[in-house]
């Protein structure tokens, strides 16, 4: 199969990342469904939904009713995204226990996604930590635009060290490293992951990439050599930020499991995920970025990975 190593799990962040950027809401029974799918697939974690408020990021109304129609073992494998202790506290009250609680390494792009700056969200953190540990949960640390900003340019490599260094972000059980605007390169990406892993606190390194200029697989899997343990896709390259002009689709899930082939992806898995990412992205009227998936449709019957 020629798995890629070291294996790291993918996290599908369709219904969130992949979706903000639509401005279309999916119903709840809709996006249940497709949770269900992608978990019976294989896919071991989940990005579901955003506690945004539904005015700036409409597709996101609906996800404390997602989130309240989970069982306790769909629960455990679903992140939810939060930017403040009061959107850990909503989410945990629908029965959501593992929280990513994101922000921007640069005031800029915080202060334009988030309404705060950086300082500001790093110290309500704690708060936030305690809030998902009273109820069993976990919380990520996910530093946004970690390469750089739609408006101040390149962010220093140091910026995201000592954010991931500071106090406040004790209890974080992963660190996320975002390319929000898949901007970086697959040698700064390998660096500062490598950085990441030798100077600041164990936690799980989670990689997130966006596929603006084409270097998303590459990009996931230079995180993944060097020392992240999961990375982050969309169906399709669905997504992108809406806060952060320039930023297109996330990297897609399929051209990165094609790409690492975990033992739960074959062939018949691919199939599925094919008609799932079609369907859903003629029904948002969005275009289809994922190689994988064109070149499963490509008609080259004699490889096996073509449907």
């Amino acid at each position: 199969m020629y798995r890629y190593e070291p294996q790291a799990r993918l996290r599908d962040v369709t219904l969130r990342d992949g979706l903000q950027l639509t401005g279309k809401l999916l119903g709840t029974e809709r996006k249940l469904e497709i949770i269900r799918k992608l978990l019976s697939l294989g896919v071991p974690e989940l990005e579901i939904g955003s506690m945004a408020r539904p005015d700036k990021v409409p597709p996101m109304a609906n996800t404390l009713e997602v989130i309240a129609e989970l069982t306790e073992d769909e629960l455990a494998s679903s992140w939810v995204w939060v930017a403040t202790p009061r959107h850990v506290e909503k989410a945990a009250a629908a029965g959501a226990r593992n929280f990513q609680y994101c922000f921007s390494a640069s005031d800029a792009h915080n202060e334009a996604n988030i309404g705060r700056s950086t300082e500001a969200s790093l110290a309500a953190m704690p708060d936030a930590t305690d809030i998902a540990r009273s109820v069993g949960g976990q919380i990520e640390l996910c530093i946004a635009t970690s390469f750089t900003c739609p408006f101040s340019g390149s962010v220093p490599p140091d910026r995201i060290i000592a954010i991931a260094q500071d106090d406040r972000t004790e209890g974080a059980t992963d660190i996320v490293i975002a390319d929000t605007l898949g901007q970086a390169v697959p040698a700064q990406v390998a660096a500062l992951v490598s950085r990441v892993a030798a100077e600041t606190p164990k936690r799980r390194i989670v990689f997130h990439g966006h596929d603006t200029w084409g270097l998303g697989v590459a990009n996931t899997l230079a995180a993944i050599s060097a020392g992240a343990s999961m990375v982050d896709g969309s169906l399709g390259g669905l997504g992108g930020c809406p806060f952060a002009p320039g930023a297109s689709g996330n990297t897609a899930s399929e051209d990165i499991l094609f790409a690492t082939r975990p033992d739960w992806f074959v062939p018949d898995t691919l199939a599925s995920m094919v008609e799932l990412s079609e369907k859903l992205l003629a029904e948002l009227g969005e275009p289809m970025r994922s190689k994988t998936v064109q070149g499963a449709r490509s008609g080259a019957a004699a490889f096996e990975w073509v449907t």
